[in-house]
C-alpha cells in the first residue's frame, strides 16, 4: 500500500484534477465527500485506510488550504444515494418490496438527521426518489433542507418486487410460501420470486438504468437519490461487480457515486450513518441486506 502523508495529493478523474486530504468530526472528506474512518477506500492502486489518521497532526491540519469542495468534473456526476429512513415493518421484520409503507417516528428522526447533513454539503441540483411512501418522505424532507427543491418521483427507484412474501415476516414467509422464501435466498441472480416478484437480474437493469440516466443528465453537479436498500445493493454490484457489500444497507445510510463519461462507476462514500449517532437507529434493524427492506 502506498502511504499519503499531509500535503501529498491523489490524481482522480472524477473530481478536482487532485485530492487534498484533511480530517474532520472523525471523517476524511475528498472534495466535498465524507469518508468514514475505519473504511477502506481504494482510488487506482492506494487503498486508504483508518490508519492514515495517524499520520496528520494538528499543525498539519492549520496548514492545509481549504479546497473548493463545491467543484464536480463537468464529465462527471456525483449522486448522493440515500437509503429511506426506518419502517414499523422494518423493526417488526415485514416484507415490503413494492408495499406502500410510511415512515415511523424514529424514521422520520433519521430522515431529519440525514437532511440536516446534506444540506451542509456543497450546491445540491435535484433530488430524486422512488415513489414508494417511505423513500418519498425522507426525499422531501431532504429536499426543504436543500434549498426547498422538488422531488422528482422516478418508480425504476422501487424496492426489489418480492411477489408473494411481501406483507410477509421472514418466519411466516419460510412456512406460508416456502418456495417463494427459497428464491428470495437463491444466489442464482435470474431467479424470480413467486408472485409477480423480480429476479436479482430485472432489479439490476432497471434501477442501474435509471441511476445512469441521472448521471448523463446531471453532469457536473451533485444530485441526491432516495431509494432502498435492495437497489442500493444493486448499484453497488454495478460499480463493484466482483466484490459483494458487506453487512446492512442502514436507514439513512449516505452511498456516495461518481459516474462519468464512458460509463464508468465510482463509490466514493459506502455507508456512512455519522449523522445517526445523536438519532435513535437500529444497526440489526432489518431491511437492506437480501431480503430487502
Amino acid at each position: 500500500m502506498s502511504a499519503i502523508r499531509p500535503g501529498h495529493t491523489v490524481n482522480h478523474p472524477c473530481c478536482s484534477s487532485t485530492y487534498q486530504l484533511c480530517l474532520a468530526n472523525r471523517s476524511l472528506r475528498f472534495c466535498g465527500a465524507q469518508i468514514v474512518v475505519g473504511h477502506n477506500i481504494q482510488l487506482g492502486s492506494l487503498t486508504l485506510t483508518r490508519h492514515l489518521t495517524h499520520l496528520l497532526t494538528k499543525a498539519d491540519l492549520s496548514s492545509m488550504a481549504e479546497s473548493d469542495y463545491s467543484y464536480v468534473n463537468p464529465a462527471c456526476a456525483e449522486i448522493i444515494v440515500v437509503r429511506h429512513g426506518e419502517t414499523a415493518w422494518n423493526v417488526d421484520g415485514r416484507i415490503q418490496g413494492h408495499l406502500d409503507v410510511e415512515l415511523n417516528d424514529a424514521g422520520r428522526q433519521q430522515a431529519v438527521a440525514v437532511a440536516d447533513r446534506l444540506s451542509k454539503e456543497p450546491k445540491i441540483s435535484a433530488v430524486y426518489s422512488s415513489d414508494l411512501k417511505r423513500a418519498l418522505e425522507t426525499a422531501q424532507i431532504i429536499a426543504s433542507s436543500c434549498g426547498e427543491l422538488e422531488v422528482i418521483k422516478d418508480p425504476d427507484l422501487r424496492e426489489r418486487h418480492l411477489g408473494e412474501l411481501q406483507g410477509l415476516t421472514t418466519r411466516e414467509a419460510a412456512t406460508v410460501s416456502p418456495e417463494a422464501y427459497e428464491a428470495l435466498l437463491s444466489h442464482k441472480t435470474n431467479q424470480e420470486i413467486p408472485g409477480g416478484g423480480e429476479s436479482l437480474d430485472q432489479l439490476y437493469q432497471r434501477c442501474t438504468s435509471s441511476l445512469q440516466r441521472t448521471g448523463r443528465n446531471h453532469k457536473g453537479e451533485r444530485v441526491v437519490v432516495v431509494t432502498h436498500g435492495g437497489v442500493i445493493r444493486s448499484l453497488y454490484r454495478r460499480a463493484c461487480p466482483n466484490r459483494r457489500p458487506k453487512g446492512k444497507v442502514l436507514n439513512t445510510s449516505v452511498n456516495i457515486f461518481h459516474l462519468s463519461d464512458g460509463e464508468k462507476w465510482t463509490i466514493k462514500t459506502w455507508g456512512d450513518v455519522t449523522h445517526l449517532n445523536q438519532t435513535e437507529y437500529s444497526q440489526s434493524g432489518f431491511g437492506g441486506d437480501r431480503t430487502s427492506g
